[in-house]
C-alpha cells in the first residue's frame, strides 16, 4: 500500500490539517507541509505518542483508560464594589475501567487550594450529568402521560378504535460504569487562605443560582410545547400532523337564487372571489367582485367551475302565502268594467260626462284628462265600472294598464276627425289584452260627420263592423246631446253576459291599483279596482311593493265606506308608500308575513335594477370609447299621480338622441321638498313640476341658488320646452360657402416671394383671410391659404368681382395658368330637434 499524505490522513482520521501536523510536531515527527508522506510507521509513532498523553503506557493499558481534558470559566464578585474577575481551571483527569471495585477507598491528600477549585469542578460536572439524567426522565414521563390521555380518548368512542403506540416511559440505558479516581474530602480547608475559598464558595453560589434559572426556563418552554401541540391536535406521538389534504376535488351543491353577488357566488364555492372573476373573464363577461349576476349565469359559472348548481326560489314565502288564500264560495255576477279610450279631443271624457252626470271636463286643465279616473255609475242593468284613460300619446303606458284591468273597451272615434295615431294604438292594446270592443262613433250631430268613414278607416285595421259581418258593436252617440248613450250601455251589458262574469263576495279582496298619489293631509292614497272578493275597513293590504292596514275607504263620490265588492273603485289609505299603477293588491291575513313580502320585493327590485345598469354600463363601456361625451339635460320630476309621473318620464326618456340625451335623475309623486331641489343643485339639474308646487323651504333653496324651476299644468308645453332646450345643447352643424373665384391668367416668378399667380377674380369677393382651394380641371389639387394679394404694389384685403389681382399661395408653387382659385368659408349652423 502506497504512503497517503498528511491531508488524506488528516481527512481519514476527522482532523484539521494545522491541528495534525501540530500533533506530529509534538510526537517528533518531521512534517511540515499537507502534502508530505505519513508512512505507517509515523502513524504507530504519532498513535503511541497520543496513548502516552492520555495516560496510557500500552494497548492493553489504553482500552481500559480515557483520558479527559476540560476548560471551564466563570466568575467571581469580589469586594464590596461589585466587581468580578473571571477565573479558568484547567482539569485534565483519567479515567480508568477497573474489574473489581476497591473495597476501601483511599483517603484523598489534602492539596490546598488547587484542590479545593478542582472539587468545585467535580461539583459541576456532577450537576450537568444529573440534570441531563432529570431531563431525559421529564421527557419520558410527558411522553408517558400524553399518550395515557391519548388511551382514554380514544377509549371512550366506541368505533373506531384506533391503536395508540407503544411510547417507551424508560430512561436510556445507562453508560458503562466508569470508576474515577476517589474523590478527595472537601471539608478540609484549613490550609487555603481564607479569601481565596471565600471567593470560592461565592462563585459557586451563583453558579448553583445560574443552573436553577436555567431549568425553570427548560421547564417553562417545554410546559409551552406540550401545549401547542395539545391545542394544535391531530399530533400523535410521533409528531405527525394528522389532516391530510383530499387526493380529489371536492365537488359541492352550491344553492343559487334569482340573482347573487360575485362575492357571495364564491363563499358558497369556498373558493376565492378573484376565481369567480377571472373564469367569468375567460367566458366573456367583465364583473367585479360587488356585482350582481342573474341566476342562468350563475348556473353557467357554477358549472364551468366543477360543481352542481341548485336553483333556488327567492319568492318561496311569498308563493306559499298567495297560495294559501282562498277564493272560493257561492259566485255571483258581477259589473262589468270598461275603459273608454280614443284620440285627443274626440270625446272620451264628454261622453262620460253625460253617463254620470258631472262634469268632469271643466276641472281638467285644458280639457285634457291628465290621469286614469275610475267612476262607478248605476243604472237600470246593475251598473258599469268606467276607466277613462287619457288619448295623449304620452299616455301609451297607461292605457296599456287600463286595457289589462277591463272587461270592455270602449273605443270612441269622432265622425268628423276619423282614426288618428292614438286611435290606432288603442286597438293595438285592446287586441294584447284579448277585450272585447264596442265602438261608439261619436260627434254624429256635428256637421261634416261622416260614420261611414269611421267604418271604412277601422275595417283597414281589422276592426270589422257586424252590419258589415264581422263581430264589434258600433253605436252612433253623442256626448252633447246624449243620443245613442242609452244605446251604448245595451251594448255593454249584452257584451258583459257574453263573457259570464263572475266573482265570490266572500273571499278576500283582490284587484288592480289603478292610481296612486301622495295626499299632504292623508298620506299616500291609491285608487283601487277590486275585481274578485270584498275589500274592508282594517284589512292588511300588499300592493306591489308596499304594504300596510286600511284606514279609511273612499268612492267616487267622496263618502266614507266600510267595504267594497267586485267591480268597484275605491281609494284606500294607510300605505306605507305609493305603489304603481298596475301593481295588483290582495288582502293578507297576517301583517308580519305582508311587511316580510313587501321588504323582499323592494330588495328584489333594488337588486334587479341594479344588475340592468351595471349590465348597460359594462355593455356601453366599450361603445363609448373614442366617442365624445353626450351632452345631458338633468330633469328632477315631481308629479300629483304616480300614471302622470311614469308618462311623463316616459315621453322625456324617448326625447333623446345621440348627442343629447334626458336623464330623470329623481321622480317622485308630491311636492317639490327641500331634498329635490339640493340633488338638483348637486346634478345641475331643472326642477319640473307637475300640477305640484315647491314648499318654503324648497323655494329658498330654488332662489338661493338660482336653480330652473318650471311649473307645467299640461303635458305638451313640458315636453315642447324640454325640446328647446336639448335643441340649445345639439352641436352646431359647420356649413361651407363659396365667397368668390378668381382665375388664373398668368404666373410670374419673383426671387423673392417665388410663384405670384396674376388673377382676374370672376365671382364673388377674394378674401385674404380665408381658406382656398386650387382647382384644375375642376378638381381640388391643393388646400390652404392664401400667402399675399395684391392690387398693383398695394397689399389689400378683398379683391372684388371683374377686378384683376396677384395671388400668392402659401406653401405652393405649382400654380398654372388656367388654374381657379376657390375662396371659401365655414359657416356655422344651428340645429333643432
Amino acid at each position: 500500500m502506497s504512503d497517503m499524505t498528511v491531508k488524506d490522513f488528516a481527512v481519514k482520521v476527522g482532523r484539521e490539517v494545522p491541528r495534525l501536523l501540530e500533533q506530529m510536531k509534538e510526537a517528533g515527527l518531521p512534517h511540515k507541509a499537507e502534502g508530505d508522506a505519513v508512512s505507517e510507521a509515523d502513524k504507530k509513532r504519532l498513535l503511541d505518542y497520543l496513548t502516552k498523553s492520555h495516560g496510557g503506557e500500552s494497548d492493553a493499558g489504553a482500552k481500559n483508560r480515557v483520558t479527559l481534558t476540560r476548560k471551564t470559566k466563570s466568575r467571581i464578585r469580589s469586594g464590596d464594589r461589585g466587581k468580578s474577575i473571571e477565573v479558568s481551571v484547567r482539569k485534565k483527569r483519567t479515567y480508568v475501567k477497573r474489574e473489581e471495585e476497591p473495597a476501601e477507598k483511599p483517603k484523598a491528600e489534602d492539596t490546598g487550594p488547587r484542590q479545593l477549585v478542582g472539587d468545585m469542578a467535580d461539583s459541576q460536572a456532577e450537576r450537568a450529568a444529573r440534570e441531563a439524567e432529570e431531563a431525559k426522565a421529564a421527557k419520558a414521563n410527558a411522553e408517558a402521560a400524553k399518550a395515557e390521555e391519548a388511551a382514554k380518548a380514544v377509549a371512550a368512542e366506541p368505533e373506531p378504535e384506533i391503536p395508540v403506540p407503544e411510547l417507551e416511559t424508560t430512561a436510556e440505558p445507562a453508560a458503562p460504569e466508569v470508576n474515577a479516581p476517589p474523590k478527595e474530602p472537601r471539608g478540609d480547608t484549613r490550609r487555603a487562605p481564607k479569601k481565596a475559598g471565600a471567593k470560592a464558595k461565592k462563585g459557586r453560589h451563583e453558579r448553583d443560582d445560574d443552573d436553577r434559572e436555567e431549568r425553570r426556563r427548560g421547564g417553562k418552554k417545554a410546559k409551552r410545547a406540550e401545549r401547542r401541540g395539545t391545542r394544535r391536535g391531530g399530533r400523535e406521538g410521533g409528531g405527525k400532523h394528522g389532516f391530510q389534504k383530499p387526493t380529489q376535488p371536492i365537488v359541492r351543491e352550491v344553492s343559487i337564487p334569482e340573482s347573487i353577488s360575485v362575492a357571495e357566488l364564491a363563499d358558497k364555492m369556498s373558493i376565492k372571489a378573484n376565481e369567480v372573476i377571472k373564469a367569468m373573464f375567460n367566458m366573456g363577461a367583465a364583473v367585479t367582485i360587488n356585482q350582481t349576476i342573474d341566476q342562468d349565469t350563475a348556473v353557467i359559472v357554477v358549472e364551468e367551475m366543477g360543481h352542481k348548481p341548485k336553483l333556488v326560489k327567492d319568492d318561496a314565502l311569498e308563493t306559499e302565502v298567495l297560495e294559501s288564500i282562498s277564493y272560493e264560495g257561492e259566485e255571483i255576477t258581477r259589473s262589468p268594467v270598461v275603459t273608454v279610450m280614443g284620440h285627443v279631443d274626440h270625446g272620451k271624457t264628454s261622453l262620460l260626462d253625460y253617463v254620470r252626470r258631472a262634469k268632469v271636463a271643466t276641472g281638467e286643465a285644458g280639457g285634457i284628462t291628465q290621469h286614469i279616473g275610475a267612476y262607478h255609475v248605476e243604472d237600470d242593468h246593475g251598473g258599469v265600472t268606467f276607466l277613462d284613460t287619457p288619448g295623449h300619446a304620452a299616455f301609451t303606458a297607461m292605457r296599456a294598464r287600463g286595457a289589462k284591468a277591463t272587461d270592455v273597451v270602449i273605443l270612441v272615434v269622432a265622425a268628423d276627425d276619423g282614426v288618428m295615431p292614438q286611435t290606432i294604438e288603442a286597438i293595438e292594446h285592446s287586441k294584447a289584452a284579448g277585450v272585447p270592443m264596442v265602438v261608439a262613433v261619436n260627434k254624429i250631430d256635428k256637421a261634416g260627420a261622416d260614420p261611414d268613414r269611421v267604418k271604412n278607416e277601422l275595417s283597414q285595421h281589422g276592426v270589422i263592423s257586424e252590419e258589415w259581418g264581422g263581430d264589434t258593436q258600433f253605436v252612433h252617440v253623442s256626448a252633447k246631446s246624449g243620443e245613442g248613450i242609452e244605446d251604448l250601455l245595451e251594448s255593454i251589458q249584452l257584451v258583459s253576459e257574453v263573457l259570464e262574469l263572475k266573482a265570490v263576495p266572500e273571499a278576500p279582496g283582490k284587484g288592480v291599483v289603478v292610481e296612486s298619489r301622495l295626499d299632504k293631509g292623508r298620506g299616500p292614497v291609491a285608487t283601487v279596482l277590486v275585481q274578485n272578493g270584498t275589500l274592508k275597513k282594517g284589512d292588511i293590504v300588499l300592493a306591489g311593493l308596499h304594504h300596510g292596514r286600511v284606514r279609511a275607504l273612499t268612492n267616487e263620490l267622496g263618502k266614507q265606506v266600510d267595504e267594497v265588492g267586485p267591480s268597484m273603485p275605491v281609494e284606500i289609505q294607510g300605505l306605507d308608500g305609493t305603489p304603481d299603477a298596475g301593481d295588483d293588491f290582495m288582502v293578507l291575513e297576517d301583517e308580519k308575513k305582508a311587511r316580510e313580502i313587501a321588504n323582499f320585493r323592494q330588495g328584489k327590485y333594488r337588486e334587479v335594477r341594479l344588475a340592468r345598469q351595471q349590465k348597460a354600463k359594462l355593455e356601453n363601456m366599450f361603445s363609448q370609447m373614442g366617442k365624445e361625451e353626450v351632452a345631458k339635460v338633468n330633469i328632477v320630476l315631481k308629479a300629483d299621480v304616480q300614471g302622470s309621473l311614469e308618462a311623463i318620464k316616459s315621453a322625456l326618456e324617448e326625447l333623446s338622441t345621440e348627442e343629447v340625451e334626458v336623464a330623470v335623475v329623481s321622480s317622485g309623486v308630491g311636492g317639490i321638498t327641500g331634498t329635490d331641489a339640493n340633488l338638483a343643485l348637486a346634478s345641475e339639474a331643472i326642477v319640473v313640476g307637475f300640477n305640484v308646487r315647491a314648499d318654503a323651504a324648497a323655494r329658498e333653496i330654488i332662489e338661493r341658488e338660482g336653480l330652473d324651476l318650471r311649473y307645467y299644468s299640461v303635458i305638451y308645453q313640458l315636453i315642447d320646452e324640454v325640446k328647446q332646450a336639448m335643441s340649445g345643447m345639439l352641436a352646431p352643424e359647420w356649413k361651407e360657402e363659396i365667397v368668390g373665384v378668381a382665375e388664373v391668367r398668368d404666373v410670374f416668378r419673383a426671387p423673392k416671394i417665388g410663384a405670384v399667380a396674376g388673377c382676374m377674380v370672376v365671382e364673388g369677393s377674394v378674401h385674404r383671410n380665408k381658406k382656398i382651394r386650387v382647382l384644375r380641371d375642376n378638381v381640388v389639387i391643393y388646400e390652404g391659404e392664401l400667402e399675399s394679394l395684391r392690387r398693383f404694389k398695394d397689399d389689400v384685403n378683398e379683391v372684388r368681382n371683374g377686378m384683376e389681382c396677384g395671388i400668392g399661395v402659401k406653401n405652393y408653387n405649382d400654380v398654372q395658368a388656367g388654374d381657379k382659385i376657390e375662396v371659401f368659408d365655414q359657416v356655422k349652423v344651428e340645429r333643432t330637434l
